[in-house]
């Protein structure tokens, strides 16, 4: 993949941000995620790449745009492999709340994995405790392990964990071991991000969350130099058989970094509203908006954040795809 895809990719974030931020606060979670899907896949047109969807909104008959195994991109070369998250948070959107995001993962063809939309069991942590930890450890021994890394006593430790039922005895050996608990109502591929960026606070993060978000996720941690490990969390035979349909036979095996990401990689991501790593849309007046992103690559471990300034009056059609939804 050439360099020259990164900014591509952040112009593809930027659109769906846009897009998708006019919704914000109105409740209104399926037309935020729509205005965010067509934007990002009339943007996805003018990037030269020939890229496939292997992450995405569903299957074709399910998602009109970005479905699984659609092809993206307007050249012959290279052939990628695409993950999109384009509303990574559609409920806290619709709420006006923090952390949503817009966020693409992508890597050259065959590289990234195929996860089926289902539940994913996740421990994601930053560089320093890479290599060092396990899925299957206690949380209460991983908590030690990413306290001593980090020289901080456990008592000043973060992880960050979805509010879901399924989370309650996770939730309370943090807590017995003395660690500090930030619950989420959604946007697992952030939570994971934020434990290999220093200025977040979040240590660790444990629990069960979308599959899709997790390989996005890991994309993004393998160009910090963090880890994450994985296993799939089938719900009944359907979702069992759905996963050996797209290869993966043995659902209980755990998922390392290079199952989930293959060579190189490259994450970006905008933010949509406010959050720990990125601030989000700004509506400036005069037809002006403010986006900040971020994007990287694996290969150089090159860590950009561009903040820009755009005139809607210019993308009107493709940022919203029909007259300007502003009161």
């Amino acid at each position: 993949m050439d360099r020259e895809l990164t900014l591509e990719l952040v112009r593809v974030t930027e659109v769906a941000a846009l897009a998708s931020s006019q919704w914000m606060g109105r409740g209104k979670k399926n037309e935020a995620d729509g205005a965010a899907v067509n934007a990002m896949r009339a943007m996805f047109d003018t990037v030269a790449i020939k890229g496939t969807v292997v992450i995405g909104e569903g299957e074709m008959d399910e998602a009109p745009m970005l479905y699984i195994g659609e092809k993206v991109g307007c050249a012959e070369s290279p052939e990628v492999d695409v993950a999109v998250d384009p509303l990574e948070g559609t409920n806290i959107l619709a709420k006006g709340l923090p952390n949503a995001l817009s966020v693409v993962a992508m890597a050259d063809k065959g590289n990234l994995l195929h996860a089926p939309d289902m539940y994913m069991q996740k421990i994601a942590v930053g560089p320093r405790a890479a290599g060092k930890i396990h899925i299957d450890d206690p949380v209460e021994r991983t908590l030690e392990i990413v306290a001593r890394v980090q020289n901080k006593r456990i008592s000043d430790c973060t992880v960050m964990i979805l509010d879901r039922p399924r989370h309650k005895k996770i939730i309370e050996a943090v807590r017995n071991a003395g660690g500090r608990v930030r619950l989420i109502g959604d946007g697992d591929v952030g939570s994971a991000i934020y434990t290999a960026i220093p200025d977040t606070g979040i240590d660790l993060c444990v629990g069960i969350g979308g599959a899709p978000e997790g390989v996005i996720a890991a994309a993004a941690l393998k160009c910090l130099g963090g880890e994450m490990q994985a296993r799939l969390w089938p719900e009944d035979d359907a979702e069992r058989s759905r996963c050996a349909q797209m290869g993966i036979a043995d659902t209980s095996r755990i998922l390392y970094m290079d199952d989930m990401v293959k060579g190189d990689a490259i994450f970006a991501a905008t933010g949509v509203t406010d959050g720990e790593l990125l601030k989000g849309v700004r509506m400036l007046g005069n037809d002006l908006a403010e986006t900040h992103s971020l994007v990287m690559r694996y290969k150089n471990k090159t860590v950009r954040y561009i903040k820009a300034i755009h005139n809607l009056a210019y993308k009107a059609n493709m940022v919203f795809g029909s007259p300007i939804y502003f009161d």
